[in-house]
């Protein structure tokens, strides 16, 4: 049997106790996610984080934390993703950024909007970070080693 797990990267950001939530289609649905996506060749996870959040939101971010690991498998699609999560001050905005295919738009949305209808988040790992960064979860991001 072959599999191939997904390496995927996200960012929790917060400002004035609202998050930055990307509304994008799945499946034929508008759902909520975080600032999310693939790593890419040659790149460490924090520069993918920085970079996915850049083209779905618009919006440039400084990890300052690793969340936590997520490993989640689809129900739809079976594939596995194992998705590092950061904790990430915005820093600028462009707001003529061209947002990444699928993104209808990015939001700043409280936790009781993202979690108040769980069939509108991508999968249960959207809320699952958002509750893990507001018990206060965090570890120093040299906690990642990434040999070049």
């Amino acid at each position: 049997m072959d599999w191939e797990p997904h390496v995927t990267v996200a960012c929790i950001v917060e400002r004035n106790g609202e998050f930055l939530i990307v509304e994008e289609e799945s499946l034929g649905k508008r759902v909520y996610n975080q600032p999310a996506g693939h790593v890419e060749f040659g790149e460490t996870l924090v520069e993918a984080a920085i970079r996915e959040t850049q083209e779905e939101t618009g919006w440039k971010v400084e990890p300052t934390a690793l969340l936590g690991l997520y490993v989640h498998t689809s129900p739809h699609s079976q594939v596995t993703y194992y998705r590092t999560c950061f904790i990430a001050n915005a820093i600028e905005h462009d707001p003529n950024q061209t947002l990444d295919d699928g993104i209808i738009q990015a939001l700043w949305l409280s936790p009781e909007v993202i979690k108040a209808d769980p069939s509108r988040c991508r999968s249960p790992v959207v809320y699952k970070s958002i509750d893990d960064y507001l018990k206060g979860q965090n570890f120093p991001l040299e906690c990642i080693y990434e040999h070049s």
